[in-house]
């Protein structure tokens, strides 16, 4: 279809003295206007203990300023990039005002005490995000994406209703700090039921597999939702563990299975992500992975450490999305930067930091010194930074002395800085019921920490490149709906 067959969406930017909408510039003033109040109300919390309650209503507690600050800011960067973004398109308005009422209805979701008020907030969150993966009206791929997600959302929400009124049956009460308080000691049949409910719903709303494919169908979304969408959205599914912590956390089992669906993410996401050509679908593959290790860290029972994930994977991604365009390669494979496989003293320098890493983190946490789920935390950091000294000291571009000097310089800093951010977060949850202790150590915990080491040989060697039928298995499960892709560049032109 050419541009001569319909007008095109997007025209020149405005000039200074057009006339131009002022919406986006007012929803970017109070959006900010929002952050500064959320960063009062954390610091506040954070030296005096401040929290406030509308009972029966809201309850504004760590967790909610933590993320009220965490949300208004990665909102603020979205208003301020999209006003260039979206500059000249009809549908700027529009998009703004979805953006922002995201942000209300987030902020909304993390105060709320009321049962009615989360799950309503949960429903319009979703709404609310499939409007924007469809905002470019005039694109049939973006409108098929928008459905397609929205059938994910509405049954993610109906998840969430159901353990809602579950626990309001079994209990009697209708805030979620009355059903923590009315929970037996031991499990009932409905309260079990509740929790694969929420669990279920998490793995929806954070596109954990097999429930991945409305994340990567979004793609048509613009790059600034996109950004909103895997800084925020996807977290909403850490929120509702962290937030009914106390129905997670009452069997034992419940916990295994958090467990073992955010370990199947992780490393599906991980494996997905290498058969990605395209720049939004390496990060899309990438959040899955990153979700998984999110909602792992919470079955682990470290709450504060999938809130921390949340939040830095937040920074993380934004960035890489607002970024996207300058990550497209402008060379061909063979000019690519070349790489070497690190000999004897550089494979000593990778571990050597990857065990300092692990080090510090239990130094500054006292995670991982007892025979419990701390263990496995650690280990898991100590892979994450054996993986990225590896990065590193692969670079062949870069002079040896820096490579091998910089690994450790950079990594033992970062980690304490990591282990420092995740002790602020683990004191702001403390007031939060049963967000605290570790889990006893089982053999699927064993099982689990083999099978990220055996992924771990498997992919820095490459191994797993030699099975054509793992091949072909990972892109097929990458598809997205065929009516939500875009093949013809004169698609793009025209919108």
């Amino acid at each position: 279809m050419s541009g001569h067959e319909r007008g095109k969406t997007v025209g020149e930017l405005p000039s200074p003295g057009g006339a131009e909408s002022r919406v986006p510039l007012l929803l970017t003033r109070v959006v900010w206007s929002l952050w500064a109040g959320s960063l009062v109300a954390l610091v506040g919390h954070l030296v005096s203990g401040w929290s406030w309650a509308f009972p029966g209503v809201v309850a504004v507690d760590g967790l909610t300023v933590v993320m009220w600050a965490t949300v208004t800011f990665f909102s603020g960067i979205v208003h301020s990039y999209s006003r260039r973004y979206m500059a000249g398109s009809r549908y700027v308005d529009r998009f703004f005002g979805g953006v922002f009422a995201f942000t209300l209805v987030v902020m909304a979701l993390v105060a709320a005490d009321s049962a009615v008020l989360f799950g309503l907030a949960w429903l319009a969150m979703g709404l609310v995000m499939a409007e924007l993966i469809g905002a470019i009206r005039g694109w049939p791929q973006a409108r098929t994406a928008a459905a397609f997600a929205r059938r994910y959302f509405l049954a993610s929400s109906a998840l969430v209703g159901l353990a809602l009124g579950t626990l309001w049956w079994d209990t009697g009460a209708t805030t979620i700090g009355g059903m923590a308080s009315a929970l037996g000691a031991s499990p009932s049949v409905p309260v079990l039921f509740a929790a694969g409910a929420l669990l279920l719903a998490a793995m929806i709303q954070s596109a954990l597999l097999p429930f991945h494919s409305w994340l990567l169908a979004s793609m048509t979304a613009p790059t600034p939702a996109s950004a909103l969408m895997h800084a925020g959205f996807v977290n909403a599914g850490g929120i509702l563990l962290v937030r009914f912590a106390p129905v997670a956390t009452v069997d034992s089992r419940v916990m295994l299975a958090v467990l073992l669906v955010g370990a199947a993410s992780a490393l599906g996401g991980k494996l997905l992500k290498s058969v990605q050509s395209d720049v939004k679908g390496q990060l899309g593959c990438s959040t899955v992975g990153q979700m998984g290790f999110m909602l792992m860290q919470a079955g682990l029972g470290f709450f504060g450490a999938a809130i921390t994930h949340l939040v830095l994977h937040g920074f993380y991604k934004a960035y890489h999305f607002l970024a996207s365009g300058g990550q497209v390669a402008h060379e061909s494979p063979a000019e690519s930067a070349p790489r070497e496989v690190p000999g004897p003293l550089g494979v000593a320098v990778i571990g050597l930091t990857a065990l300092a890493g692990g080090g510090v983190f239990v130094a500054l946490t006292g995670k991982g010194t007892g025979l419990d789920s701390g263990l496995l935390l650690t280990l898991l950091v100590v892979l994450t930074v054996m993986h990225a000294a590896r990065e590193v000291v692969a670079a062949a571009s870069v002079p040896t002395a820096v490579r091998y000097g910089a690994v450790p310089l950079v990594a033992i800093p970062a980690l304490a800085i990591y282990a420092a951010f995740f002790n602020v977060v683990a004191g702001l949850l403390a007031g939060l019921p049963a967000v605290g202790g570790p889990a006893e150590l089982t053999v699927v915990h064993g099982l689990v920490a083999v099978a990220f080491v055996v992924a771990y040989l498997a992919i820095e060697s490459g191994a797993y490149r030699y099975s054509t039928r793992l091949y072909v298995a990972l892109v097929n499960t990458t598809y997205a709906p065929a009516g939500t892709l875009l093949t013809s560049t004169e698609e793009y032109n025209e919108h």
